[in-house]
């Protein structure tokens, strides 16, 4: 958030600053004398005058540096994205990378950013200091999408990358995501080595500062835009057909005024899907994202004037990427009227199609795998036991996919990774490109599953009702808790967690938990017999409870907006009647979230 500075009677100011707690004033008033630009200090003096609440919550901490690097809100302040925050993050990934032993060339590291405002500002600064710090920094050009970044790390076998993006959340956000070599956001060791380096700047006589034009800095254009295109292209299931008959699938496309419109079309159009009608309003790269509430696919009223598009040109499919690319929603046109399908369920037509396509290739073995998360649908693991495929659960983010792709290279573990998804409209085709969740190469198999529906007069709709009934109907939904993004906000979050945990509910909507996983406590309690077992994954703030019914309750802190996420999911594999079983899992599932969210809110 950016506050304009307005004259302040001086006594006045005085007295508001020495009325907030003794810690928050100190942290101001080193920001007011020290080295800090003039704008940056008149915009704090305005912030004491007009929002005292706003001045504790912008200095209360340091803005966390997590797992994956930090997100917040723009502002001055210790606790929000600014050009000093961004200084010092970099400073500390800088004094990792130069402990850990890494020299030029093998040290170079990639930047990218997004759409938001200042994106490209804390993009050049992040590359100052690691300029300043010897390393030498590839900052790309232009914007492009996130997952372009992760690859970017693995082509140019760079040391680590950074992205200046917020993803999906609201204008007033913006963040700092860190890749490490092989691509994939960082994760331990490297994270928490990254994490102590930045804890541990104090002052900004710490941070080494290059001029603008350094020498170190090489400014990146079209040449990696090629060498993706060219990596993707041969993850396509049927070529042939694509080249042959993909112009007959009609597509509308809006990359909600963020980055995909830079690689997307010309993606599609390599694979053969040359037909793409534009949400004009939505394609040109706006900060403000001026056309929606929340530039969130995930959202129905945000895919408004896409699916709008969908209808009037009577296309067959909408694909919506997210401001950073790296998620992607999806409407099809099904007998005349626009449906909007779950990431869970379109991650489970891609499973079903990538199994039968590659059985037909002789290409499907057991070590053939999948990857998904614990609040994913358990209709992915479902289908790839049926093939005979594997499938594997991670804990929540798309980093702990990449990890575990990275694990299997370096054991030389027999797994061949086909397919990542999460719920949130997160997918990943292939590792060999990118590490991340890729809207990109998700758009173009898309397009493929699209166009080989249609050769059979079908749409995804067709697809998904053939899986329920080969498999059973599963139905997933999510439910939010929303809190203040404030010290009181994230403190409530943490109470109601703890709260949770002391006290677990037995039963929600009059059916007993049977399984209780607490990921924080590594343990999985068996409650019916009465025993506990451990679990494999990582620590996590999350649990989990399965139901006698078969029912499922996940619940977990966001990790990058303040909410506490329900995840609910039901399943019914008797099916007398596939719509009105639709329906009555429907119903259990709106009943057992409703039930859940009384139940945190007592």
């Amino acid at each position: 958030m950016i506050y304009e500075p307005y004259p302040i009677n001086e006594v006045f100011l005085v007295s508001t600053l020495s009325s907030l707690p003794s810690d928050i004033q100190k942290r101001v008033q080193a920001w007011l004398s020290g080295p800090y630009d003039q704008k940056t200090k008149d915009d704090i003096q305005a912030m004491i005058g007009s929002d005292p609440q706003g001045v504790i919550d912008a200095f209360y901490r340091d803005l966390d540096f997590g797992t994956g690097g930090m997100r917040g809100l723009m502002g001055p302040g210790t606790n929000r994205l600014n050009i000093y925050t961004i200084r010092r993050a970099t400073q500390g990934l800088a004094n990792y990378i130069r402990k850990e032993g890494h020299d030029y060339p093998q040290a170079q590291v990639v930047i990218g950013f997004d759409s938001r405002h200042h994106s490209k500002e804390f993009a050049e600064e992040a590359a100052r200091v690691l300029a300043g710090n010897g390393i030498p920094v590839l900052l790309i050009k232009d914007l492009r999408p996130t997952p372009f970044v992760s690859f970017a790390c693995r082509y140019k076998k760079c040391q680590a990358g950074i992205v200046i993006t917020a993803s999906h959340n609201p204008a007033v956000y913006n963040g700092y995501k860190v890749y490490w070599s092989d691509g994939a956001q960082v994760v331990p060791p490297h994270d928490k080595g990254i994490i102590h380096e930045v804890e541990a700047i104090q002052d900004l006589t710490a941070i080494q500062l290059a001029p603008q034009g350094s020498p170190l800095i090489t400014l990146v254009d079209g040449e990696i835009d090629d060498a993706y295109i060219t990596a993707i292209r041969p993850l396509q299931m049927r070529p042939e057909a694509d080249k042959k008959d993909g112009k007959q699938l009609s597509i509308a496309y809006t990359s909600l005024h963020g980055t995909g419109i830079t690689l997307a079309p010309k993606a599609l159009n390599d694979w053969g899907f040359p037909t793409i009608h534009y949400v004009e309003k939505q394609i040109v790269p706006d900060g403000d994202f001026p056309t929606v509430k929340f530039p969130n696919p995930e959202f129905k009223e945000t895919l408004q004037l896409g699916i709008d598009l969908l209808v009037k040109e009577k296309a067959d499919i909408l694909l919506a990427n997210d401001p950073d690319a790296d998620r992607l929603g999806m409407a099809v046109l099904h007998r005349g009227q626009p449906v909007i399908l779950t990431g869970n369920q379109i991650a489970s037509i891609c499973v079903e199609y990538l199994c039968h396509h590659l059985h037909e290739l002789g290409k499907l073995t057991p070590t053939c795998a999948f990857i998904t998360t614990i609040v994913s649908t358990e209709m992915i693991g479902c289908i790839a036991k049926a093939w005979q495929a594997a499938c594997f659960e991670v804990l929540t983010g798309f980093k702990y996919i990449g990890e575990m792709i990275h694990l299997w290279e370096m054991t030389n573990n027999p797994y061949t990774f086909i397919f990542g998804a999460e719920e949130s409209y997160g997918y990943l085709l292939g590792s060999n490109v990118a590490r991340d969740k890729d809207a990109i190469v998700s758009s173009c198999l898309f397009a493929e599953i699209a166009l080989y529906a249609k050769s059979q007069g079908k749409t995804f709709v067709d697809l998904l009702e053939e899986i329920y009934k080969k498999y059973g109907v599963f139905r997933e939904e999510q439910k939010s808790l929303s809190f203040p993004p404030s010290k009181e906000g994230f403190d409530a979050m943490q109470h109601l967690m703890t709260s949770l945990r002391k006290n677990p509910p037995q039963n929600f909507c009059g059916k007993q938990v049977v399984v209780l996983e607490d990921y924080l406590e590594s343990k999985r309690h068996l409650l019916q017999e009465k025993k506990s077992e451990s679990l494999i994954l990582p620590k996590s703030d999350v649990l989990l409870f399965r139901l006698a019914d078969f029912s499922r309750l996940v619940i977990r802190p966001s990790g990058t907006e303040p909410k506490v996420k329900i995840y609910g999911s039901v399943r019914e594999e008797k099916i007398d009647d596939l719509p009105s079983t639709i329906t009555a899992c429907d119903e259990r599932l709106r009943t057992l979230l409703e039930d859940a969210a009384k139940e945190l809110q007592k």
